[in-house]
């Protein structure tokens, strides 16, 4: 009997250390390629999830043809700066974004002082099929925690855990600011007591910050991190909880808090590189990498050659990356293809001729050239669901707009605005049912059609209108 019950108390300690420690950290497959989440702007679609992919971390594509990929049905119904957690043993994945919808009931003095203290969160075991988003409380636990923004997470190894960080707007010590804190948690459904994490002097805020684990050998320090706090300022540390160590910022090249923000790292998969990717909010830009070597050492940053990358279709704004292994890549692809039909549209009443844009005017003409200028790609629409927006082929990010009911081609701002004014309802061909007509979103009595061969939006009450208002999608 004694050597029965030893037995089991030797299983089950055995059982305990399984459930007390997670699984050790595995050793994932070569990485092949890159996802980047992210949100596009400040309409109600544009403040979900986005998806692009790269294979070289600099030339993206976006995914789902530009749609969104996620959406929040819970707080606010709105979600920004997402980041993309991979677990340890490459098991496990999630999504952990602000809860906030700017426009969407919310206003920025309301969710700078009264907004969301929740992250909102969804949780994936293969990158394609996730939970239900759930609501996350963090701040409502710091004394006077207005909100919860800009979160981001990274696995601990001295801790066996993640740690969550994130910016509040507090009131303490005399001013009123954005300072992050961080809590401990295992499962992003509970977490510790939220403790401040980086603060700076005076009234300064700081938002934004992301860290980036670097190997041995490449600078002093295993962990670096970059945040928007007036410039965009580099520290390092051998431990995440550590004393950090200010390295210098970004304004040797020209990059400081009040033109970029959302600093969100990518290491190549090749070699001992990187990318910091910054959002130029400030001129409405969306990201560009700056290139580093050594992302502990400022001057060694450098800003990208012309034409050295291309974000694809849609805006990206604040988001992250997470470098991708053949099994996991070929997953993603799988369920939300890049691809999309390259389309002309033909004048029905001119059939020899196309739309086409011509120094960012748009009209229909014949034999166009170069043929690019007359391609389009019918995506998502930017604004409303079952609708379809119109976006250039060789001017990726541009998109047929009315303007004062005149049409130009411009690029995607973000706006709720530009949202509308570029989204379509694609039905039935007015002069023709075989064919198709584009009725506007935010104007439903008026349709896209061409006048003296210049495309603008109507009401349609003739004969020759609705032929003018009539187009074949061809490839």
């Amino acid at each position: 009997m004694r050597r029965f019950l030893q037995r089991a108390v030797a299983v089950l300690f055995t059982a305990s250390l399984l459930f007390a420690f997670p699984k050790p950290a595995a050793a994932l497959d070569p990485f092949t390629g890159y996802l980047m989440a992210h949100f596009t702007g400040e309409s109600s679609t544009a403040q979900q999830i986005y998806l692009a992919h790269s294979k070289d971390g600099l030339r993206w594509t976006d995914l789902n043809n530009g749609g969104l990929v996620l959406s929040s049905n819970v707080g606010t119904r709105g979600v920004r700066d997402p980041a993309l957690v991979r677990s340890p043993a490459g098991d496990r994945y999630w999504i952990i974004a602000t809860d906030l919808c700017i426009g969407c009931g919310q206003d920025w003095p309301t969710s700078i002082n009264n907004g969301s203290r929740n992250l909102v969160v969804w949780e994936s075991t293969d990158l394609v099929n996730w939970s239900a988003p759930w609501l996350l409380n963090v701040a409502g636990a710091i004394p006077d925690g207005r909100n919860a923004w800009a979160p981001e997470a990274i696995w601990n190894p001295a801790t066996n855990d993640y740690v969550l960080y994130w910016a509040t707007n507090v009131p303490l010590n005399g001013a009123t600011k954005h300072r992050i804190y961080y809590a401990r948690t295992s499962n992003f459904r509970t977490i510790t007591t939220p403790q401040p994490y980086i603060t700076r002097p005076g009234a300064q805020e700081i938002i934004d910050t992301q860290i980036v684990e670097v190997p041995a050998g490449v600078g002093n320090y295993r962990y670096v991190r970059t945040s928007g706090d007036g410039q965009i300022t580099i520290e390092g540390s051998n431990s995440i909880l550590g004393t950090w160590t200010t390295l210098g910022n970004l304004s040797g090249i020209g990059l400081t808090g009040s033109q970029v923000e959302g600093p969100m790292w990518v290491k190549f998969n090749t070699g001992n590189s990187w990318a910091l990717y910054l959002d130029q909010y400030a001129s409405g830009r969306g990201y560009m990498p700056v290139l580093t070597g050594n992302p502990s050492s400022p001057a060694a940053y450098q800003l990208p050659a012309s034409g050295s990358y291309n974000m694809g279709g849609t805006k990206k704004r604040h988001g992250a990356i997470l470098n991708l292994t053949a099994a996991e890549e070929s997953r993603v692809l799988s369920r939300w293809p890049s691809t999309t039909t390259i389309n002309r549209l033909q004048s029905y009443n001119f059939q020899d001729r196309y739309v086409r844009h011509a120094n960012y005017d748009v009209r229909i003409d014949a034999s166009v050239s170069p043929a690019q200028d007359a391609q389009f790609r019918l995506v998502p629409g930017l604004a409303g669901t079952g609708t379809v927006s119109i976006q250039s082929v060789n001017f990726p990010g541009y998109y047929l707009r009315h303007y004062n009911y005149d049409f130009v081609l411009a690029a995607n701002d973000g706006t709720t605005t530009f949202a509308a004014d570029a989204t379509f309802r694609q039905v039935a061909g007015l002069a023709d049912a075989s064919w198709t007509s584009f009725q506007s979103y935010n104007f439903p009595d008026r349709y896209l059609r061409h006048s003296n061969y210049l495309l603008r939006i109507d009401p349609i009450t003739t004969a020759t209108a609705r032929a003018d208002a009539t187009f074949r999608i061809t490839t």
